[in-house]
């Protein structure tokens, strides 16, 4: 029997059933066949832009599909690389630590990990390089994936004998009928695939760190040891992967933001609990008044909400029943069974304003924006200076609409968040539609009929706006389908920032209404954005895009005046004063320090003009100037004034 095969260009061909991708890149060219990694499988009526299903080379295909040939440049390919990569690493320690037991090992973002128990055996850095030689030599005997679907019985059975409870554990969670093994060489473990064809594809191999992890990431279970690493097909990748990482270490927001004085951290305060300094807080400022300004522009209102709120808020809201567990714990008052809670979220606060008054549909939309703080707790091990905290201020709006609105109000804010993007240039950038994972409903709240209205509105936007987009089942949040900016760093990291949710729960949760042209009363639809996504994460994320390079109209210290020496500082003042008046950020360093260090210093801040002046800058009523250490000239104080607001008026414009 024949099968049609659908390439992504749209051509089809025909192959006998239970053709194997293999057999399809063979067809096509064996140098190709040599390349490709795995497949990707759509099968009819699953809706257009869903990521296939990605499967073996060797699986045989026995209907018609739409298929993708995965390689190394394919996210999902390189996930096969990757999770390949940890069972070699798993093989590899088995044969270097007898008796080793296994957790989970799959890919993330950059690599593989694998939580292993050594028994009383430890590892450190120095063992790397041998975990790293042995899996060379076992990736060169070209050893196959194997897959083999096993009874839950003989799983079990398996795992017993080699006494290891973790296989154990997840087995026992399993459905019979549902259990696969891979085997490559002498090692077997419990794994859905898919896998490489092959080790042969693995050239190079990098154990990177070591890490506790709790079982599960179960405080009360046993800690386990995860060992991260990462392969590549070439060893130039790996060489250029390590540079990348030196570059990211030196763009490290935790190293700029302090040589900038942007925050720090104080373990009296709390884990996880910025505090920002003067310099932070004047670039946290301007970048909320830039975002103000425009909203403003887009018919915005600003409201302010309290840090707390009653239990019952977010009872009504759905948020404690799906986050309560891991969220700070409620807050006890004097008063028998009064209860508060840290604000985890603005949108039950601005449901509450909406509600304060009756509303006709000639208000709608209503939209109300707020940079508001709210508290997540974190765990501890996840915490990572900006971009993993437990108190963070989104740049939080919710609008409230009329059914008939929603498109236009959705395409609004990506305007907005690509305004956004554009200025700050981030010009790298794919938005993720991230829907509802429709095997586990019990994570949402809400119909059917609704989550499939707002997840077909979604996507329409993004066609209409001609986002390049992706499609993630399961990313979606408990209350709505969301589209979510995933944007690329000047290195190549990916980032989520800026996100748009539509919903029609909480609106019902909260039995708003407004009174229709019929004079009936009618639901109003909920839309929650944030393009920055959080303040903190937004300043990490653009201090490690731009190596704290920021532009000149964001950046907290926009000129620093230096006198040559102590006969110039009253000169230096005026000019500082004249900037400062002209609503430019300017101070002065007048240490008792040489020039060539205050210069040095001055520097290391980022500061993108300098501004000297000596005997002629004094006598001639004059500056000299440097912008990002190239020489200007001189100048009169008028003229700088003139430069700087030419080259912001510019940056903004672009």
């Amino acid at each position: 029997m024949m099968i049609n095969i659908k390439f992504p260009d749209g051509s089809v061909r025909s192959y006998e059933q239970g053709v194997t991708g293999y057999d399809i890149a063979m067809s096509i060219s064996p140098r190709l066949a040599a390349e490709v990694l795995a497949v990707s499988v759509k099968r009819p009526g699953e809706p257009e832009g869903t990521k296939g299903t990605t499967i073996d080379l060797l699986r045989p295909i026995n209907e018609d599909v739409e298929l993708k040939l995965l390689k190394w440049e394919d996210e999902e390919g390189k996930k096969v690389f990757w999770h390949s990569s940890s069972h070699l690493m798993a093989e590899a320690l088995e044969a270097l630590y007898p008796g080793v037991k296994f957790g989970i090992g799959p890919s993330v973002e950059n690599g593989f990990y694998y939580d292993v128990d050594l028994g009383g055996a430890t590892l450190s850095d120095a063992d790397f390089s041998k975990i790293e030689k042995k899996m060379l030599e076992l990736a060169r005997e070209k050893q196959d994936f194997v897959r083999k679907e096993v009874s839950k019985a003989d799983a079990m059975a398996y795992f017993t004998a080699k006494g290891d409870q973790y296989k154990q554990e997840l087995i026992s969670e399993l459905e019979d009928g549902t259990i696969t093994y891979y085997t490559n060489g002498a090692f077997t473990d419990l794994c859905r695939g898919p896998h490489l064809r092959n080790t042969e594809v693995i050239k190079a191999v990098k154990i990177m760190s070591l890490a506790g992890a709790y079982w599960r990431g179960d405080e009360t279970r046993g800690q386990l040891t995860r060992i991260y690493g990462i392969t590549f097909p070439k060893k130039s990748m790996l060489d250029e992967y390590l540079q990348v990482l030196e570059e990211a270490k030196k763009r490290d927001h935790r190293k700029i933001g302090k040589e900038m004085e942007l925050f720090t951290f104080s373990q009296r305060v709390g884990p996880g609990l910025p505090l920002w300094l003067p310099r932070g807080a004047a670039l946290r400022n301007t970048l909320e008044n830039f975002l103000r300004k425009k909203q403003a522009e887009y018919g915005y209102l600003p409201v302010v909400t309290p840090h707390i709120g009653g239990k019952e808020l977010y009872v009504t809201s759905g948020h404690y029943a799906k986050y309560g567990k891991d969220s700070f714990q409620p807050i006890h008052t004097p008063q028998e069974g009064e209860e508060f809670m840290l604000k985890p979220m603005n949108c039950p606060h601005h449901c509450e304003i909406y509600r304060s008054a009756p509303h006709s549909y000639k208000e709608l939309p209503l939209r109300y924006a707020e940079f508001g703080t709210v508290y997540r707790y974190e765990q501890s091990g996840e915490l990572h200076g900006l971009t993993r905290v437990r108190g963070f201020t989104q740049d939080d709006a919710h609008l409230f609409c009329r059914p008939d609105q929603i498109q236009e109000e959705f395409e609004k804010v990506i305007d907005l968040i690509l305004y956004v993007f554009k200025t700050l240039h981030f010009d790298n950038y794919t938005a993720q539609v991230s829907l509802r994972d429709p095997k586990n409903p019990s994570k949402y709240i809400g119909s059917d009929e609704n989550w499939e209205k707002a997840e077909a509105g979604i996507i329409e936007a993004a066609k209409h706006k001609g986002l390049p987009y992706v499609i993630e089942t399961g990313e979606a949040a408990f209350y709505g389908p969301k589209l979510d900016f995933m944007v690329k760093d000047a290195i190549g990291r990916s980032w989520q920032l800026g996100t748009i949710q539509v919903d029609y729960n909480l609106p019902e949760r909260f039995q708003l209404e407004y009174i229709g042209a019929d004079g009936e009363k009618h639901r109003p639809v909920m839309i929650h954005r944030a393009p920055f996504g959080s303040l903190e994460r937004f300043v990490a994320v653009l201090l490690e895009h731009t190596a704290g390079h920021l532009p000149l109209w964001l950046h907290p210290d926009q000129v620093k005046v230096l006198p040559v020496s102590e006969k110039y500082t009253d000169y230096a003042k005026k000019v500082v004063n004249l900037l400062n008046n002209s609503d430019i950020r300017a101070s002065m360093d007048d240490r008792n320090e040489t020039l060539g260090k205050r210069i040095r210093e001055t520097s290391l801040k980022r500061v993108p003009i300098l501004v000297i002046v000596g005997e002629k800058e004094t006598a001639d009523g004059t500056v000299s100037v440097r912008r990002e250490a190239v020489d200007q000239g001189t100048m009169t104080v008028e003229g700088l004034v003139q430069y700087i607001r030419d080259a912001v008026a510019e940056e903004l414009a672009q």
